[in-house]
């Protein structure tokens, strides 16, 4: 963990290099402005080829219960993510958080895949995309199964436009039942310059 001491200096373009190396940012809190760079011995990815959709899932994808929009309302997803959770009181996403990935969505590398019902937003992710890697930050649902059908929506998009590494950075329980694995920093490193080889596109 390294923690930033002048956050004034965080641009998106320096946000875009950490994550080219191997690092992502976090905040102690909503409130604590600062935030710190996280390089875990272990990271959490799904491997694409290996994605797993539960049957009464795929079920519910086919249904087409929600209407799937990408980036219609980025910051939207960003506040959705923000709400406290069961199991989650607090928020780690701050002001200064929202304000890089908001300039990141700006600049068409931070993307939110969304599930919509009846014109109201009900679930969402957001992460970003660089070259052949998508980077998944946070994800909310309002309904049920609505953020698990955005991720079933984001594989199928990362798939068809080349992407070749999808990093959750860590594992939960909710993750692996989709094939998420934790795999060691060397071979995340290995993984991440070869997909940073991918001319893929995301939007």
């Amino acid at each position: 963990m390294r923690r930033s001491d002048d956050r004034l200096a965080i641009t998106p373009q320096l946000l875009l290099k950490a994550y080219s190396c191997g690092l992502f940012p976090m905040a102690d809190s909503a409130e604590d402005p600062d935030i710190y760079w996280v390089e875990p011995e272990y990271r959490g990815i799904i491997p694409l080829d290996r994605f797993h959709v539960p049957r009464r899932l795929a079920r519910t994808v086919r249904q087409g219960r929600f209407d799937i929009r990408i980036n219609a309302a980025f910051s939207a997803v960003m506040d959705g993510c923000a709400e406290p959770a069961p199991g989650r009181a607090k928020t780690w996403i701050n002001r200064t958080i929202r304000d890089l990935y908001t300039r990141l969505h700006h600049l068409g590398h931070a993307h939110s895949v969304e599930a919509w019902r009846e014109e109201r937003l009900v679930g969402g992710l957001y992460g970003v995309a660089l070259r052949g890697a998508f980077f998944g930050e946070s994800m909310f649902s309002r309904d049920t199964d609505a953020s698990k059908v955005c991720l079933v929506h984001l594989v199928d998009r990362l798939k068809q436009r080349g992407h070749v590494l999808l990093d959750t950075q860590f594992t939960t329980d909710h993750l692996r039942r989709f094939g998420a694995v934790d795999i060691p920093r060397e071979e995340y490193n290995r993984l991440l310059d070869q997909a940073l080889l991918v001319d893929a596109h995301f939007a």
